[in-house]
């Protein structure tokens, strides 16, 4: 299985109380993108990692990462007005290889995920080969509706790698581009222009955090020092 993945890092830092894209915020011995980026190099099968950058960002970007990536190279492309734009973008640059049969799985990650671990990546990328797409979920307990009443069901929140066929995919967000559409992730989309594609949850951990906060960012720090699963 030949894979790309794209890692989304056009956001800021306004609500972690940093100066600059939280991305490059420096988390243990490396900016936390560098996190993202490294394990994503890793994932067997990887012919492809994008970075998407906002385009003022993009040589600061390139510094901050050039130390931790040894003999690989990465792919940075310009992000968009939103997020659903930044994945376009991205998509469009690996248009070619996609049609040409080079790539057949795509993953699409949060830059401000960094302790998302490659067995995470490989379960989302093996469930998407198979069933077309697949996104990691963590189940939600204790939650009450407004009468106090504990909510019904599993309920599950939803985080990334979200990864999925690239053919399936490209088509999805060429359709989207025509009508003007933009969902909310990955996934939206393709419940809008593929829903007969199957969306596998594949286990995932709240370890999996996304930096949004300052305290998050402590957070993370702690898991790095004593060895997240």
């Amino acid at each position: 299985m030949s894979v790309a993945i794209v890692i989304l890092a056009a956001g800021s830092g306004t609500r972690v109380g940093a100066e600059v894209n939280k991305v490059l915020l420096p988390v243990g011995e490396m900016p936390l993108l560098a996190h993202c980026v490294r394990t994503a190099l890793t994932v067997p099968g990887v012919i492809r990692v994008l970075v998407v950058t906002r385009a003022d960002e993009r040589d600061e970007v390139a510094t901050a990462l050039l130390p931790h990536l040894g003999d690989a190279e990465i792919t940075l492309v310009h992000g968009g007005a939103t997020r659903h734009a930044s994945e376009t973008n991205a998509l469009r640059v690996l248009a070619d290889d996609i049609h040409r049969g080079l790539i057949e799985t795509v993953a699409i990650h949060d830059g401000a995920r960094p302790l998302a671990p490659r067995s995470l990546f490989e379960s989302a990328l093996a469930a998407a080969h198979e069933h077309g797409g697949a996104l990691p979920t963590v189940s939600v307990r204790g939650l009450v509706d407004d009468t106090g009443a504990e909510a019904p069901g599993e309920l599950v929140t939803v985080q990334t790698p979200q990864a999925f066929r690239a053919t399936t995919l490209l088509d999805a967000y060429l359709k989207a581009a025509e009508d003007g559409f933009e969902g909310t992730d990955t996934a939206a989309c393709l419940a809008q222009y593929a829903p007969d594609v199957r969306l596998m949850g594949v286990p995932s951990t709240p370890l999996n955090l996304k930096v949004t906060f300052a305290e998050d960012v402590a957070a993370v720090e702690h898991l790095l020092r004593s060895g997240p699963a």
